[in-house]
């Protein structure tokens, strides 16, 4: 990239003169093109564009855009590309033209002089014997790309007229293009290419959705692949009018028909009813598990990875419910500490396992396959993960809390005690991250008075010497309430149809005798929790990522667990909040034997932050752990702000997106 002090016009125009002096200049027309400048030329016209429009403001068109529009480069590339001149030019154009829609932010695809050169470069596509499939099926995959950003485009892409009746054009012809070649010094006769056209139609031509098709036959398998990946991105746009658009003027649907009756064809005639389901399972049981417990690291790692992409793309309730009874199992009693296979189910024991396995990019994507699973509309996945070990809330000790008589007295009690500790002085609430701050009588009066306490508590774990939030501008708790909000919401309407209580369920004096277990699940999860001092950073932040997940559900006896830290915990019993006191504990025990500790934390603050040139740091695991533990308790602090009851609603007004 050039410096900005050049102008960025000129170099622009040069760049594209020392192209088009290519073609006046050569004798040799059998050079590839990969020996001439060219595509260095059309890589600096691509970044001089992309640079142009993060100067602009959102309305503005750069210079160089609009000489690129007013001397018509795109049809001129198209037609060089066409001619293969010199040999390989189609391979180089595509490439242009894939990068600049995957880099132009701004809607450019309704301009005449950009959607009619990609109308002529698609029909390029898909020709038998084509060296550059590749290249042309990664262009079509951002044409489509663009589409489903912006599906109002796709007018333009199909040459449809905006009242759906089929154009042609009489003032526009096939080899217009040849012309635009002598045009580069005489815009003045182009039509204006900052105006949306109404787009023609040429019903002879082969559309997008035939060169996909024929993409989608290469015998190149990531070719194929890719074409099917663009079909996809069509057939995922919601807007009604152009799903319909995509019916009714391409062969879509024909090609979808096609496709099933082809996979339904393929199913043998021998088979029984009653073995589809056992085919099913085949597959699973008889594939995906070996591969996802195989001891190979390499072929685990791929396999979860692909385990997780499963479960994010699966729309189908049934289909989701059948992967999570195989992931996860059917079994609704308590876990014990004891259980292992046979016991309990062989696939999720192992899966959990590999959250804390020995190689952290195994451990770091099944946390991620489980993200993924906690995202999906399914009940038994949060019944078999958590909620079946919380159901007699045997993690509080029993007659504590809400249980007795005085219990709102007893509350404010505990919190006053806990206002003693160091880790919760007064101090701690006088400055900006104190989300929810009221007087000792309204505390005692006031509804909110325990999720006020609690995101107190969240705000102030760290201590002072631990934090960098006040040193680093833009990084209060308040970046995370609009999240915590939008993750509230999503929850709320998943977990509508599943009978959830509103309050939690009473506990039973009798229950002393019961030991808790938190599940293994949560164990793991803690376990790693209580190692954040110690663990990569992008370890921990999928950890707290997926904490983070659970905690926003509105689970009564989730929220209490892991949201209450003064809930009195059953002998041997541990909380989230119990797991971060710990962490405090050894961090300060650690902070006495390193120097200039404060300094140190803000400079690898701020080089995460991309505010500060990466340089190695004593202590950088410790000091990455700190600052992931400080965001997690803003993180945490804000979930528990936005779950504040119905009645308070008014105070999320400022924070609501």
């Amino acid at each position: 990239m050039m410096e900005p002090s050049i102008n960025l016009l000129d170099s622009f125009i040069d760049h594209w003169k020392g192209i088009t002096n290519y073609y006046i200049e050569t004798t040799d027309e059998s050079r590839p093109v990969k020996q001439t400048d060219i595509p260095w030329r059309l890589k600096q016209m691509l970044d001089i564009l992309v640079y142009e429009e993060k100067q602009q403001e959102v309305e503005e068109t750069g210079a160089c855009m609009e000489y690129l529009l007013q001397h018509k480069i795109l049809e001129t590339l198209c037609t060089l590309g066409k001619a293969q001149y010199p040999p390989g030019m189609s391979q180089q154009v595509l490439v242009f033209f894939s990068k600049v829609l995957a880099q132009i932010q701004k809607p450019v695809l309704h301009l005449i002089n950009v959607h009619r050169p990609i109308q002529k470069l698609i029909r390029l596509c898909g020709l038998p014997n084509s060296n550059t499939e590749k290249e042309e099926a990664q262009f079509m995959f951002f044409v489509c790309s663009r589409v489903k950003k912006d599906p109002y485009v796709l007018n333009y892409i199909l040459e449809t007229a905006k009242d759906g009746n089929p154009q042609r054009s009489s003032s526009v012809s096939e080899d217009s293009t040849e012309e635009s070649f002598s045009e580069v010094s005489s815009p003045a006769s182009s039509p204006s290419p900052s105006t949306p056209s109404s787009p023609p139609q040429n019903s002879s031509q082969p559309d997008i959705i035939d060169i996909l098709t024929q993409l989608m036959k290469s015998q190149k398998s990531r070719v194929a692949l890719r074409a099917m990946e663009s079909v996809m991105l069509l057939t995922s746009i919601a807007q009604e009018d152009t799903a319909k658009l995509l019916a009714e003027e391409t062969p879509l649907c024909a090609l979808l028909s096609q496709r099933l009756c082809e996979l339904y064809c393929t199913i043998p005639t021998t088979l029984h009813p009653a073995d589809l389901h056992i085919i099913h399972q085949q597959w699973l049981t008889g594939i995906v598990q070996p591969q996802l417990l195989q001891m190979s690291e390499a072929g685990v790692l791929v396999h979860t990875a692909l385990l997780s992409c499963t479960v994010r793309h699966i729309h189908s309730s049934a289909l989701l419910q059948e992967l999570v009874h195989f992931l996860l199992g059917n079994d609704t009693h308590h876990e014990q500490q004891t259980d292992t296979p046979p016991h309990t189910h062989l696939l999720r024991y192992h899966l959990i396992e590999h959250c804390d396995h020995i190689s952290d990019e195994i451990s770091i994507t099944t946390l991620r396959m489980f993200e993924e699973l906690l995202k999906r509309p399914d009940r038994n996945i949060l019944n078999s993960l958590v909620l079946r070990n919380l159901e007699g809330r045997s993690y509080r000790l029993p007659g504590s809390g809400e249980d007795r008589p005085g219990a709102e007295c007893d509350a404010l009690e505990e919190s006053d005690e806990l206002e003693e500790d160091p880790f919760f002085t007064d101090s701690e609430f006088s400055g900006s991250e104190s989300l929810l701050s009221l007087s000792r009588d309204e505390r005692r009066s006031s509804t909110r008075t325990q999720i006020a306490e609690t995101v107190n508590s969240f705000l102030c774990l760290v201590p002072q010497e631990a934090k960098t939030t006040q040193h680093v501008q833009g990084a209060g708790y308040d970046t995370y309430v609009h999240d915590a909000l939008k993750s509230l919401k999503e929850c709320t309407a998943v977990s509508l149809e599943w009978g959830w209580p509103d309050n939690p369920k009473p506990i039973d004096a009798h229950s002393s005798s019961v030991h808790f277990y938190e599940g293994h699940f949560l164990k793991v999860l803690f376990d790693r929790a209580s190692r954040i001092l110690e663990q990569p950073y992008e370890l921990n932040l999928q950890v707290t990522s997926v904490l983070s997940r659970l905690a926003v559900f509105p689970h009564p006896h989730l929220h209490e667990y892991l949201l209450d830290p003064y809930i009195n915990l059953s002998p041997g019993a541990r909380s989230l909040f119990s797991t971060l006191v710990r962490v405090i504990g050894e961090l300060m025990q650690r902070i006495q034997h390193i120097p200039n500790f404060t300094q140190r934390l803000i400079l690898v603050r701020r080089q995460l932050m991309g505010l500060e040139e990466e340089t190695l740091v004593d202590h950088a695991t410790l000091l990455k752990g700190v600052i992931v533990l400080e965001e997690f308790c803003k993180e945490l602090a804000a979930i528990a702000f936005v779950k504040l009851p119905m009645g308070d609603q008014e105070h999320l007004a400022a924070f609501s997106p």
